[in-house]
């Protein structure tokens, strides 16, 4: 079969949802749209699962250790970038979990302006200024009690090495699938 020509693959992005006494970890970040309000996001880096992404972007982007603990939800969204006019679509994986200790030494990403706590009042407020509509959704579906098992969210361990070609099978393998399920029916 001949390779599919514009293949289409969403962007896989991860972000956390972050509650404390009532108000919501976000950040301010320089986008080419000026300055933006997310959760604690980013992107999936290769040999990284969800979760493993999820714990390193809150790290840089806010200074702050965490675990997650759950899957809120799995979101996508599509815009138009400012920049180049490109049609783009995320995949996030909204995850929520533990706060731990702040490392005030560390030096937050480029781009991050600070990171803010915000009530659920002062979130829809500033709506207009979110990254994207997902800020607000996930964050409604937290608190709506949305939670799914971290078991939900799979990463084989190949992920962890170079990628190896798929083994061929050899002609002599020996019964084909409709054997095989002949056999079994």
């Amino acid at each position: 079969m001949p390779p599919m020509p514009n293949r289409w693959k969403p962007n896989v992005t991860v972000s956390a949802i972050i509650e404390r006494d009532g108000r919501f970890l976000l950040v301010e970040e320089q986008t080419a749209d000026g300055l933006r309000l997310n959760t604690p996001a980013g992107h999936l880096d290769p040999a990284e699962s969800p979760v493993d992404a999820c714990v390193r972007e809150v790290l840089e982007e806010t200074a702050y250790s965490f675990t997650p603990t759950a899957l809120v939800g799995i979101y996508m969204n599509r815009f138009v970038r400012t920049r180049t006019g490109s049609d783009i679509t995320y995949l996030r994986f909204a995850f929520t979990g533990e706060l731990g200790m702040h490392h005030a030494h560390c030096a937050l990403d480029d781009g991050i302006v600070r990171s803010v706590w915000l009530t659920l009042d002062e979130l829809k407020a500033t709506a207009h200024l979110h990254r994207s509509p997902i800020v607000l959704e996930s964050v409604q579906d937290y608190l709506a009690g949305q939670r799914h098992d971290l078991g939900l969210v799979h990463a084989d361990s190949s992920i962890y090495r170079p990628p190896q070609p798929t083994p061929a099978v050899p002609q002599d393998a020996g019964a084909t699938l409709d054997d095989v399920l002949a056999q079994i029916h």
